[in-house]
């Protein structure tokens, strides 16, 4: 090889090597840069995390303070468990920046006392401390410990941004850098095969032997050229995957998102953008202000135009969740939307753009606000039929007496008027509690196949009278039989009530229309109504072309006491009546109404077999017998009262106040032929407790129950068990003397 061959091959190889080492230490800096991208993403979901745990955390102890559910509480001890591992695991991530571990060492304390505090509150609401909760209250540190938190994990947050974009900003260049050095090394490599080339033509014939050297160089040079050019054809593919990846994600995005200039304008919008808030790329947010009016998330107070979301984010604000409720001048529903929105900004650090992204939370507020009605109106429930078993315990006596009172006061017609118009008011309570009772989801129900046209056809001639000449009425129901399994006289009262409320509503006269079909509710209305259950329904809609309903009252319609009507006019329970009969019947209930054009409730039943069942007939009136009544009944009045009738209808009777004393009494050889028991009653064991320990006792014992209001004891899935009968307070003495006597000839044993 001549001297002149073996400087350019050794400059050639010098070069080659200098380009090799700097390519593989690029490689493994742009490794590193990639990790680090890496850490600071996982970072940034960390704190994420965190946010989202504390304010799990807050949100719990709101729930149990407002409703004491156990629910909430299990949650937020699950969360508090999770939260301290989670500020160990944060701080530990970051612990390569001075500034961010002192950052969190500050923010742990913080952040653990303010779970500690709510924690506290909890306990103290539990404890029922009214002063604790005060005194914890007053102090506000909860509130201000949440808000430097949050504060801190911005803070944090926002270094890492800046990290993320230092890092990835480091890792193009240094890409950007390789692929530079891998080009220039294929071009000196190709330079170094032209010069080869030609000094070997010049030295053919000497330099054979150099020439198949520097051959079987060329060919391993370009072995390596071929490998690295692979390498970046393969780079290259996967970096167009990623864009094709970025963009599709970008154009199927749930969200809508908007790229804006520091003027307002729309430079990149995706396809959720203009389906949800008609925007696209060209038109200037500016200018579409003037389409909608804009409140903040009550829907009551407007928002200014400094406090918009893109006025805010182009003065350099960032935030989350900003929430606000979009209500178009076209008529369109409004929309509720929750906007993060993040800065552009150029090299000098000036704000040049923004990021804004939009999420349509219309759909989960309105189930919120629905699950939320359904919690009021369960807890207001809870509270009738707690307060129902001693209101009827006192109807029972005051009606029984008055009853009795009237009768003995023929002689005395003055006195005998007074003592109807006590026995009639006694009567319109009871009337008040048993519709209280059935919006409670209380009432004894006796379902069965109802076959629904016929139902309804009768239900229209008994309106006919009812509502007068100038209501009309019409029927339109689907052809073919249709059968629910539901209470039909419960039934016939809440078509009733719809009716007059009709009435009421169209005081010039209209025309009232019901409706029978099938339907079957889906999945996607059962998401959108948190209390339906997906499946095949029985509709029955009631129809008026009367005042209309506006929203608020609408949301209040089923509310016990709720009315429009003049005070007088109406009790405010027709509505709230048939809600409950509908919710105990398994069943759904859904108003749309809008004002001046008119109401439609509609009526979804549960499905009943296909064959309607045939009303039992009804008893003739039953007069007294000679046998003995065990009555146990805890209240003295009660207990007075019915005993003092059943010995004036001809009965013995054997009494006791709870189910140990029964028991001893029958323990001890008493005999009887009728078990006559409170379903409620003190001492551990409830009416049925007792039956069935008597049944142990005399096999085949016939027991008749009564009670002010069900419970799980003798009722389930909101009808009364197989086999057992009822008597429902307040009775009068021909119901008490009917039921005893079929009770005694049934041989019904509990």
């Amino acid at each position: 090889m001549i001297p002149t061959q073996r400087v350019i091959l050794g400059a050639g190889l010098a070069i080659l090597l200098i380009i090799t080492a700097a390519s593989i230490a690029l490689d493994v800096k742009s490794r590193s840069d990639a990790a680090w991208v890496n850490h600071t993403v996982q970072v940034q979901k960390k704190i994420s995390d965190l946010r989202v745990l504390m304010r799990r955390a807050e949100s719990a102890a709101r729930g149990y303070e407002l409703y004491r559910s156990a629910g909430f509480n299990d949650e937020f001890q699950a969360v508090r468990a999770q939260i301290a591992p989670a500020l160990a695991d944060l701080k530990r991530s970051v612990r390569d920046i001075p500034d961010q571990v002192a950052l969190m060492e500050g923010t742990e304390p913080l952040a653990l006392r303010r779970i500690e505090i709510a924690a506290e509150a909890m306990r103290m609401r539990a404890a029922n401390d009214l002063a604790g909760i005060a005194a914890l209250q007053g102090r506000a540190e909860g509130r201000g410990l949440m808000d430097t938190v949050m504060g801190n994990l911005d803070k944090l947050s926002a270094a890492e941004e800046r990290l993320l974009s230092e890092r990835s900003q480091d890792s193009r260049r240094t890409g950007i850098v390789l692929l530079g050095i891998d080009v220039a090394g294929a071009l000196v490599i190709l330079l170094l095969v032209v010069m080869v080339m030609r000094e070997s033509r010049r030295t053919e014939f000497a330099l054979k032997s150099t020439l198949m050297e520097t051959t079987a160089a060329k060919e391993a040079l370009a072995e390596a050229v071929a490998e690295r050019t692979e390498h970046l054809v393969t780079a290259h593919d996967e970096l167009r995957l990623s864009v094709n990846v970025l963009q599709s994600t970008f154009h199927s995005m749930a969200e809508a998102v908007l790229v804006i200039d520091a003027e307002g304008t729309v430079l990149l919008s995706n396809p959720a953008a203009e389906r949800m808030l008609l925007h696209r790329a060209g038109m200037n947010l500016k200018n579409l202000r003037a389409l909608s009016d804009v409140f903040h998330g009550d829907g009551v107070t407007p928002l200014r135009a400094e406090e918009l979301p893109s006025t805010r984010v182009l003065r350099g604000e960032q935030f989350e969740e900003l929430e606000m409720i979009v209500r178009p001048h076209s008529g369109n529903p409004p929309r509720h939307l929750m906007i993060s929105g993040r800065p552009m900004l150029d090299g000098q650090g000036n704000v040049s753009g923004a990021v804004l992204v939009y999420h349509d939370a219309t759909t989960s507020r309105e189930t919120e606000r629905q699950l939320y009605q359904s919690q009021k109106l369960d807890a207001i429930g809870k509270l009738t039929g707690g307060v129902a078993h001693d209101f009827n315990n006192m109807l029972t006596v005051i009606s029984g007496n008055t009853e009795t009172l009237v009768e003995s006061l023929k002689s005395q017609p003055e006195l005998q008027r007074t003592a109807r118009l006590i026995d009639d008011a006694a009567e319109r309570c009871a009337e008040l509690i048993q519709h209280l009772l059935a919006f409670a989801r209380r009432q004894p129900l006796q379902p069965r196949n109802v076959e629904i046209n016929a139902a309804v056809a009768d239900i229209a001639k008994l309106l006919r009278p009812t509502l007068g000449e100038q209501i009309q009425i019409e029927t339109v129901l689907e052809q073919g039989r249709m059968t629910s399994h539901i209470d039909p006289s419960r039934l016939t009262n809440a078509v009733l009530n719809m009716a007059i409320n009709a009435r009421d509503a169209m005081p010039n006269g209209g025309k009232l229309l019901l409706e029978t079909h099938r339907v079957v509710l889906d999945e996607a209305y059962a998401q959108a109504n948190a209390d339906v259950t997906p499946g095949p329904y029985v509709m029955l809609a009631v129809s008026d072309t009367g005042t209309g309903m506006s929203t608020e009252t609408q949301q209040k319609a089923f509310e016990p006491f709720f009315t429009t009507k003049e005070v007088g006019k109406g009790s405010g329970l027709g509505l709230s009546m048939v809600y409950g009969f509908v919710k105990q019947s398994g069943g759904h209930i859904k108003i749309y109404s809008e004002e001046d054009h008119g109401t439609t409730i509609k009526l979804y039943l549960p499905p009943g077999e296909a064959t309607a069942d045939v009303a039992a007939p009804v008893a003739p009136q039953a007069e007294g017998g000679a046998e003995t009544i065990f009555v146990v009944e805890d209240d003295s009045l009660v207990r007075n009262f019915v005993t003092a009738q059943l010995q004036s209808l001809g009965y013995r009777t054997v009494a006791a106040s709870d189910g140990r004393s029964a028991l001893e009494l029958i323990d001890a050889g008493q005999k009887f032929d009728l078990l006559f028991t409170d379903v409620v009653i003190p001492g551990g064991m409830s009416g049925r407790d007792l039956a069935d320990e008597v049944a142990r006792r005399r096999p085949g014992l016939k027991v008749l129950y009564t009670s002010g209001y069900t419970d799980n004891a003798i009722v389930h899935h909101g009808k009364l068990d197989d086999g057992v009968m009822l008597l429902t307070k307040p009775y009068r003495r021909n119901q008490l003397a009917e039921m005893i006597r079929k009770a005694l000839g049934t041989g019904m044993t509990g």
